[in-house]
């Protein structure tokens, strides 16, 4: 591993400097040692951290196996000399592989709940998942009436399953249906299924968006499609090369798979029902093309614009 860590920091430039035992004793101590790493190599975070401070808090926490709400206890523990090298590791692989660091511990969280990951998936940090908190809370909910009553949903393009499962929290009566087009992401979906003991409430298929469901309807589908267009592509940074393309590429302009959903949806929704999609910077390029659509766009913390909401009479 060192070799390998050496001649990855060879050819992304990254120095590789030496720690000194005893120099960093607490988890404080290494979190401050990878900021300091992370700055100095211009990473990139986009994947379930915004900044150097939350990267190393997260990396240094699920290496040692430390949930998010018990960093505070243990901030100024000392580790041993075992833990030692392994987050003096992972920081280095974080550095020299620019892998997202989610793929390294196997392991993200979307509303606090965790999902494993590899790199079959893309790491999921849809906003749908705090839009399904936000506009669908029983007496709060602003799109669905009664989220109790609601009976079916569906998500398209599923990738790592944590939608489907988000939303069987939301809508606690509900079957859902996950349909992916990768045989790989599905297993993954699968074992995050497992994990969460869901088996009995989401049942997974593989195929073409909605190919594989024949003539099911669904009072909600909700779906994160790849919505990425050429130029975000070109562009996209080292981290995201890692993830699969075919959970980014939306075509020329990053809508090609949003309008064979607009097209499909209709027809599989129940009336009352609605579509949830996220289309990334796609908005005013959809509202030119469907100046006739009454999208309603949803906006969240860390985002504005990104996601529509349509009923099904409207579809």
């Amino acid at each position: 591993m060192a070799k390998r860590a050496k001649a990855a920091a060879r050819r992304t430039g990254a120095k590789s400097p030496k720690v000194k035992p005893g120099e960093l004793l607490t988890l404080l101590d290494f979190i401050r040692y990878g900021v300091s790493r992370f700055v100095e190599a211009k990473l990139v975070f986009a994947h379930g951290t915004t900044d150097p401070v939350g990267e190393a808090a997260f990396l240094v926490c699920e290496s040692l196996h430390l949930g998010p709400d018990q960093f505070e206890p243990f901030a100024n523990t000392r580790v041993t000399a075992a833990e030692s090298a392994k987050l003096l590791d992972v920081i280095e692989r974080r550095v020299t592989t620019r892998k997202p660091a989610a793929y390294l511990v196997n392991k993200i969280y979307m509303r606090d709940l965790p999902f494993y990951v590899d790199e079959r998936v893309i790491v999921p940090r849809s906003f749908i998942g705090e839009l399904l908190e936000s506009h669908f809370s029983g007496e709060d909910s602003s799109l669905i009436d009664d989220p109790a009553a609601v009976k079916s949903v569906l998500d398209l393009c599923t990738g790592s399953g944590c939608l489907a499962i988000l939303a069987t929290y939301r809508f606690p009566n509900a079957r859902i249906d996950a349909v992916e087009l990768s045989a790989d992401a599905l297993k993954v979906a699968a074992r995050n299924v497992a994990d969460h003991g869901l088996g009995a409430r989401i049942t997974l298929h593989q195929g073409d968006l909605f190919e594989p469901l024949g003539g099911a309807r669904y009072d909600l589908i909700i779906s994160n499609p790849p919505y990425v267009d050429a130029e975000g592509m070109a562009g996209l940074p080292e981290e995201c090369r890692a993830e699969p393309g075919i959970a980014f590429d939306g075509g020329p302009d990053g809508l090609k798979i949003v309008r064979r959903i607009l097209k499909e949806a209709g027809k599989h929704l129940n009336p009352g029902g609605g579509l949830l999609c996220e289309i990334g910077r796609g908005r005013e390029l959809l509202e030119a093309e469907f100046p006739d659509l009454p999208l309603l766009w949803l906006d969240t913390e860390e985002s504005e614009g990104e996601v529509f909401w349509l009923g099904a009479g409207n579809l």
